[in-house]
């Protein structure tokens, strides 16, 4: 009965969760890997997806790519492109899908896919090697996705 009612809250959990936004699996991309609609229904904030850029448990995009407006957060890598001026050159929609799920748009990159839950190699569990078992949440919410967005756009020369 536990085992029942924890797994009615988990598929409740779930469902509310993705609700008001677009599931990781329903996400459209275009040819190009673009997506044109918001994942969450709502607009980004750019000051939370600021926070989701440095923050090491979150997105910590610049472990990967250096930014210039984020001097101030230590450890930029150089593993990914720079990301200054990309406001300029990218739109909302192509953002959005790199940030989501960058294999639509580069196919070789070790980028990972922020809102996939599916078509993946499992990650292991660090004691036992074994994959984990269940439903896999993405790395980012829909919403944090359109935060990260938003804070990438103001990103301009």
């Amino acid at each position: 009965m536990k085992q029942i009612l924890s797994a009615s809250v988990a598929i409740f959990a779930a469902t509310v969760a993705f609700a008001e936004g677009v599931s990781p699996d329903n996400v459209t991309y275009s040819e190009y890997g673009e997506v044109e609609a918001s994942l969450s229904g709502q607009p980004g904030d750019a000051a939370a997806g600021l926070e989701i850029m440095v923050s090491r448990g979150k997105g910590n995009c610049i472990a990967c790519h250096q930014v210039t407006a984020l001097e101030e957060y230590p450890f930029h890598g150089e593993v990914g492109p720079t990301l200054d001026g990309v406001g300029e050159y990218r739109t909302a929609a192509e953002l959005r899908g790199i940030v989501a799920n960058p294999k639509f748009t580069y196919e070789g990159t070790i980028m990972p896919a922020f809102y996939r839950t599916s078509g993946f190699i499992r990650p292991g569990d660090a004691y036992t090697g074994k994959a984990a078992q269940g439903e896999l949440a993405p790395l980012l919410t829909a919403q944090e996705i359109e935060d990260v967005v938003a804070y990438l756009l103001t990103l301009k020369d």
